[in-house]
């Protein structure tokens, strides 16, 4: 019992540790440079270290060190199809392809020492624990694939829930006189959520220098969102063939709400189906049980007592 609790308290510990790396909000560089320079109970190197947070003192430095073991192990096709992946999940946690080589090897790594523990406790066999402890390390391993997974699926979900609403609003921007871009502006500052972060992102790059259609056609990437990209893909052949891109976002916001339409059609002629099981596997057998219940007891008293009916 007591290996079981501290088993629990260690892998408790560990999914806090992986939860508050995966979910702590990003720190502008620059803002948090300023705060510390105007800071004056800051006198030394190292009271400027200990002003930072306990992620960056200690959970960064050795996520750093688990995520240079990992990149040995990693080669150049694996290394781009994860840095797509985080962009696609909106790079939670600010994590980088640096941090997630190390905290996937730290959660490897604390699965396999868990389970190693866990087993050795319970069944006080080494190599019984040695060999769940690397079967373990496997599965930590992938853990934080299926973790990533979620978030690409969820803010994929968003997007795409967000793209009508946002297509309208960028319509009625159009129509009402202002630029392409000065429309993309007034949504970012209307509309919270990924894909007015993505509108964002496209916007500064376009201050800075970079062509429309690069900042644009740069987002399918990073959404993989049929809808999406077919919107942007009209937009670029919009602006390439000289049309009018209001006429464009009226026809891409009309059929984008018969899209809708038809996805809330799909979902509503596949709940029947999804009711199917629940109603069979839990349903059915409880009002068997109700019904014929009483029946069933009254033949086994009859049948036991040996009168016939």
């Amino acid at each position: 019992m007591l290996a079981i609790v501290i088993g629990l308290c260690v892998g408790g510990g560990i999914l806090l540790l992986f939860v508050g790396l995966a979910s702590s909000a990003p720190v502008d560089p620059v803002q948090a440079r300023l705060t510390q320079l105007g800071s004056l109970q800051a006198r030394n190197l190292e009271e400027l270290e200990l002003q930072l947070p306990f992620s960056e003192r200690t959970l960064r430095p050795l996520v750093a060190r688990m995520s240079r073991m990992g990149n040995r192990v990693t080669n150049a096709s694996s290394t781009d199809t994860v840095e797509k992946r985080l962009a696609m999940a909106g790079n939670p946690g600010d994590l980088r392809l640096s941090d997630w080589m190390g905290v996937k090897m730290l959660v490897a790594i604390a699965t396999g020492l868990i389970m190693f523990l866990l087993i050795t406790l319970l069944t006080a066999s080494i190599v019984s624990g040695m060999f769940l402890g690397i079967v373990a390390l496997g599965i930590g391993y992938l853990l934080p694939e299926f973790w990533l997974g979620n978030k690409i699926k969820a803010r994929q979900k968003l997007i795409l829930k967000m793209i009508p609403d946002t297509l309208d609003l960028l319509t009625i921007s159009v129509r009402a006189g202002l630029g392409f871009d000065a429309a993309l502006a007034k949504v970012v500052e209307k509309l919270p959520g990924p894909l007015t972060d993505e509108f964002r992102r496209a916007l500064a790059e376009i201050r800075v220098g970079k062509a429309r259609r690069e900042a644009l056609r740069d987002m399918i990437p990073r959404t993989n969102i049929q809808p999406l990209s077919n919107f942007i893909g009209a937009i670029i052949q919009a602006e390439t063939l000289g049309v009018s891109i209001s006429k464009v976002l009226q026809v891409q916001s009309e059929q984008l709400r018969i899209e809708r339409r038809q996805r809330a059609e799909e979902q509503a002629a596949r709940a029947p189906i999804k009711m199917l099981f629940p109603l069979v596997g839990c349903i059915f057998p409880s009002l068997f049980i109700v019904i014929l219940g009483p029946a069933f007891i009254s033949i086994i008293q009859t049948m036991s007592s040996g009168v016939v009916p």
